[in-house]
């Protein structure tokens, strides 16, 4: 893409048009014509680091589609500034519609397993179908953005490595406190288990409606996966951690199933969490077939949330504010 034409498609980069700014930088949502948008990244020019995260993400994105991975729609260089040009997710991310204004309430117990499903297959993709294949490295529910439709991709491949061998020693530790395997803070090891952890985390994240980690919460109980592990395999207790918003909504047999998967994600031992296929089919049966797995659910029985939520006006999004890795 050339510079005056993302300039002139975001105003200038004008604060109207900001969706979220990150560590890497700011994005902004891009009008390109009259009925094409986009979501455009400016890096933050500083350093080796962000050079490097812009040529991996451009040579990783390039060769990889897939429709649960952000797709790069271009990118461009202008001096020293680097921009690179999304697919515009109307449903801003993850965390946004956990964590934000709406608290959650937009989404039912199956469109969370949907998400999870849909994420899960972004990331079944880049290990198993990828050449060398590729470890995320930064996976969180500000990586998993939401279309019109509410159709998860993961997103954000600044840290991403390709890992030949299956396996990585990182002398500096890089990636999101409350999601980083504790081998890989431990020791800097990297294999592909290291984003089935951070997945068992937004997991953990879609049952209960909690931050990973949380300053407010009692001391003790700051950190999800630590405060939620003992109870999940407690089935007296299980119900308790649900996310409030689902409370009398959810099958008790489905959230035992779904709490049995995330336990064994958050495994401090790599070699217990299952592959991330294993996760994927575990999930598919969860998700009712009209919102993309194999569940078999009565129109009426399904909840009018999902629905809802998938016919939601898209018009409304305009007052979405995306969280601040969205891309």
């Amino acid at each position: 893409f050339e510079f005056p034409l993302l300039q002139a498609a975001t105003s200038n980069f004008g604060t109207a048009n900001l969706l979220g700014e990150g560590g890497s930088g700011r994005v902004y949502k891009a009008r390109l014509d009259d009925d094409c948008f986009a979501a455009v990244k400016l890096l933050f020019s500083e350093g080796k680091q962000a050079e490097q995260g812009f040529q991996a993400e451009v040579e990783l994105l390039s060769g990889i589609r897939h429709p649960n991975l952000v797709s790069l729609l271009g990118f461009s260089s202008h001096g020293d500034q680097r921009l690179l040009v999304y697919e515009y997710m109307q449903n801003g991310s993850l965390q946004d519609q956990l964590h934000g204004p709406l608290k959650g309430s937009i989404l039912s117990w199956h469109l969370r397993m949907k998400i999870a499903l849909d994420s899960a297959r972004g990331l079944e993709h880049l290990h198993e179908h990828c050449n060398p294949l590729v470890i995320h490295r930064d996976f969180k529910s500000s990586n998993i953005l939401l279309d019109a439709s509410f159709n998860a991709k993961v997103a954000d491949f600044g840290l991403a490595l390709s890992a030949p061998t299956g396996i990585r020693q990182d002398e500096i530790v890089r990636g999101t406190l409350g999601y980083v395997a504790p081998e890989y803070i431990l020791n800097g090891s990297l294999t592909e288990k290291s984003d089935v952890y951070a997945f068992g985390v937004v997991l953990l994240e879609l049952i209960t409606g909690r931050k990973p980690i949380d300053p407010s919460m009692p001391t003790g109980s700051e950190s999800l996966v630590t405060w939620v592990l003992p109870l999940l395999g407690d089935r007296a207790s299980l119900p308790t951690v649900i996310d409030p918003v689902l409370q009398g909504t959810v099958d008790t047999k489905h959230l035992h199933q779904v709490a049995a998967v995330a336990m064994l994600c958050v495994q401090a031992e790599p070699s217990y969490r299952p592959l991330i296929a294993d996760v994927v089919n575990s999930l598919i049966p969860l998700v009712p077939i009209e919102l993309g797995g194999t569940l078999r659910v009565a129109e009426t029985v399904l909840e009018n949330k999902s629905f809802a939520a998938l016919q939601w006006n898209v018009s409304s999004n305009d007052s979405i504010v995306y969280g601040e890795d969205a891309y």
